[in-house]
């Protein structure tokens, strides 16, 4: 499969070009026949949240996403309620426990609000599934089928790390407005403009000696490939360390970088996340946007709180001869406190929100793409030197 035709036949992504969604998603082209788990892309981000019904509301009115499916107490659901939101290609699925007895009531209670399930889309759930199982994966849904008026799905999930599950989509012969269960719904909120058009990558925690294990993981089970890698120098502070290495499937479409926690003179931000969070799991989501100017300043408008950077950052004359021309004046983007890197193919335009939730764990990355296909690797310290200071202003550094 060509990379036009997993566009082309995106209609989620039909108000983008191809050329921005290359730079927005990375995709690159790959002979899907000679994958042994091959993977179309995302399908959905599944949270557990302690209140679905506001967090529902909070993701429309401050991230200008879009209600388009629910399923409750009014749809049959006598467990939970879920909200499916979604910004361009970007599908969030909002789960709250309304039985006191849920499975979700216990998640919760471990990891606060938090991703629970990072599902991708596949072009076949059973084959993908008898490989994951020749590699020594937990199945955790045998390949089942769940129907409605709108067709048939074709589902199966995988363990990943700590309480991460994968779940596998075969929506190719659905045409409903997510799964069979889920009735459509529009939301009585004043409409917002879109802010971010795909996701683009997601970053998982795990603990000290486990980075490499999930990486081999995803390289054997899922025929993910190494990416990149950032050890020593290029991901340490004075005071806090950290490792990471990234794998991506084969169309890049789906890209994970893994971190773990190294040895520093204070506690990480890996170190805080793995206490709060009660073990390994999804730390940011990394949302691709074709205008990071125009979002960052609705996000704030709306009540967002982003990372601070000094002005030291912009008055670096380091930076500013790394970082050459871009598309806007270093001035605008240290108004804005938008970070900015450079290399090899081209640049990107990075912010970062504090902690969504009451525990410092998710956060999110907003990220502008012009041809760069990296991480911000320049940034990394400045990064991390922000999240030390909110570390140490809640008493956690």
């Amino acid at each position: 499969m060509t990379v036009e035709h997993v566009l082309t036949d995106d209609e989620r992504l039909a108000d983008l070009s191809l050329e921005q969604l290359k730079q927005l998603v990375g995709l690159v082209e790959y002979d899907e026949q000679a994958d042994p788990f091959p993977v179309i892309g995302w399908d959905a981000i599944v949270w557990v949240v302690g209140n679905a019904t506001q967090a529902a509301r909070f993701y429309q009115l401050a991230f200008g996403m879009d209600l388009v499916a629910y399923s409750g107490p009014e749809t049959g659901n006598r467990d939970h309620c879920a909200y499916v939101l979604r910004s361009g290609a970007v599908r969030f699925v909002l789960k709250g426990a309304v039985d006191p007895e849920s499975p979700l009531v216990a998640i919760h209670d471990r990891h606060g609000d938090g991703v629970s399930d990072i599902a991708l889309e596949v072009p076949d759930v059973d084959a993908c599934v008898a490989h994951a199982r020749s590699q020594g994966a937990t199945i955790l849904d045998e390949p089942y089928e769940l129907t409605d008026e709108h067709g048939t799905v074709r589902l199966a999930a995988i363990a990943a790390y700590g309480d991460t599950r994968h779940t596998l989509v075969d929506r190719s012969r659905y045409h409903g407005p997510y799964l069979p269960g889920y009735a459509a719904r529009t939301s009585t909120l004043p409409g917002r403009r879109r802010l971010f058009q795909a996701l683009d990558h997601v970053v998982g925690n795990v603990e000290l000696g486990h980075m490499d294990e999930w990486v081999a993981f995803y390289n054997r089970v899922m025929g993910f490939t190494n990416m990149a890698e950032f050890i020593g120098d290029d991901i340490a502070t004075d005071y806090s360390a950290l490792m990471s290495k990234v794998v991506a499937n084969g169309n890049h479409r789906v890209k994970f970088p893994l971190n773990e926690p190294a040895v520093g003179k204070r506690k990480s931000q890996i170190d805080e996340f793995l206490e709060f969070y009660r073990g390994p799991g999804a730390q940011h989501l990394a949302l691709a946007t074709n205008d990071i100017l125009a979002t960052v300043d609705a996000l704030r408008e709306a009540g967002v709180e982003f990372l601070d950077t000094p002005d030291s950052y912009y008055e670096d004359p380091e930076l500013r001869a790394r970082i050459g021309k871009v598309r806007v004046p270093v001035e605008e983007l240290q108004e804005r406190k938008i970070l900015v890197d450079r290399d090899e193919d081209g640049y990107l335009l990075q912010i970062f929100t504090k902690p969504i939730g009451d525990r410092p764990t998710v956060f999110f990355e907003f990220i502008e793409r012009h041809g760069s296909l990296g991480f911000g690797k320049g940034n990394f310290k400045a990064l991390f030197e922000a999240i030390e200071r909110e570390q140490q202003r809640r008493g956690n550094l």
